[in-house]
């Protein structure tokens, strides 16, 4: 199981392990999670493995998992340097403080102070804005995120759950002043997720940001915990992501994994994970567990590689359904290349096209 077969995550030195271990289940403190001690057992099991990449965000259960990390990684200096420990800020805490959250200077000053006490380190490795602020200016973010790297309280900065264009105008600020750029993009990416691919993947691989999915196995809906053959008889631990998927073509896709896993003697699981860590801009992707026993079957993932054959009867089964400009880009190569093939790609020409001895008007 190479954990330490390491990736530079986007533009960027940074190295990290090709798998995270996601941290948001790290307490029970919403009634459902890992008890501290099976925390502990997670984070160490993982580390032993050679991962080094952990991830979670100022307000999971309630703070708890970022002071779960400190407690056991973050206090010890030899371990803690080893690590690349990324949270998040955006997430408010305060009830009735309307500045508790968001991505204007004043809260995220104050949310990295807080991740950086709960935590117990000098330094974040990684800070994700968690999600979109529509009414902080992102100058105003990427200024205060500067500054935040300037005082050595920072090394790198990443975004989630943003828009392509929201993203793009960030970084683009921060290089045209000399500030700090967003390196990595997390999102949703799975089989059952793939609108990503129609701007925000484009988007990261274009301007060098490193992806690392989350719900890879859309909330364990493509675990394999969940069959044609036990439809409506498996409870759902969290139902409101889960049940709505539990469905014809979920079932579908389920069926295959569990025919490509046995060619691999392998879990339906590794493979969903083998085919979002297979995709291009990949860098490394997340993944939770709530036990030790859950940790110890996905991190098997990275030893399956899926042939081009099995990929591609994934990618048939769930390939995604773009808006435009996209849907009419099977059409350009016709309209730009005039019957020539171009990096592999031909097209005969279009319509348009004069006929032989025309001159242009």
């Amino acid at each position: 199981m190479p954990l330490d077969h390491y990736v530079t995550l986007g533009r960027s030195g940074l190295r990290v392990s090709p798998l995270c271990l996601g941290a948001m289940t790290f307490g029970e403190d919403l009634g459902w999670g890992s008890s501290v001690e099976e925390s502990q057992r997670i984070m160490d099991r993982f580390i032993d493995l050679g991962g080094n990449f952990i991830d979670t965000a100022n307000f999971y259960t309630k703070s708890h998992s970022e002071k779960i990390i400190g407690d056991h990684v973050g206090r010890h200096a030899a371990r803690r340097e080893r690590l690349v420990i990324a949270t998040k800020f955006s997430g408010n805490l305060y009830p009735g403080d309307p500045n508790g959250g968001g991505s204007g200077r004043k809260s995220i000053v104050s949310a990295c102070e807080n991740s950086l006490r709960r935590l117990q380190t000098d330094y974040i490795d990684l800070y994700w804005l968690h999600n979109w602020d529509v009414h902080t200016p992102i100058d105003e973010t990427m200024a205060a995120l500067e500054d935040l790297v300037r005082a050595g309280k920072v090394r790198y900065l990443g975004v989630s759950d943003t828009p392509a264009w929201k993203i793009v105008e960030a970084n683009v600020t921060a290089r045209f002043r000399g500030w700090s750029a967003f390196i990595g993009l997390q999102i949703e990416y799975s089989l059952l997720e793939r609108s990503v691919e129609q701007e925000l993947v484009p988007m990261a691989l274009e301007h060098g940001l490193g992806i690392t999915p989350w719900s890879p196995l859309k909330s364990g809906v493509l675990s394999g915990k969940y069959t044609r053959a036990n439809a409506g008889q498996q409870k759902a631990d969290r139902g409101l992501f889960v049940e709505p998927y539990l469905n014809e073509r979920t079932y579908a896709i389920v069926d295959a994994l569990e025919a490509i896993a046995r060619a691999h003697e392998s879990t339906a699981a590794r493979v969903a994970l083998a085919w979002v860590q297979s995709q291009p801009g990949v860098s490394s992707t997340i993944i939770g567990a709530r036990r030790l026993a859950q940790l110890e079957d996905n991190v098997k993932a990275v030893d399956v590689k899926l042939t081009a054959e099995e990929r591609g009867r994934l990618d048939a089964l769930t390939k995604p359904t773009f808006g435009f400009p996209q849907n009419m880009q099977p059409m350009f190569p016709s309209i730009h290349n005039g019957g020539t093939t171009v990096n592999g790609i031909s097209a005969p020409p279009s319509g348009f096209v004069m006929e032989k001895g025309n001159k242009p008007y």
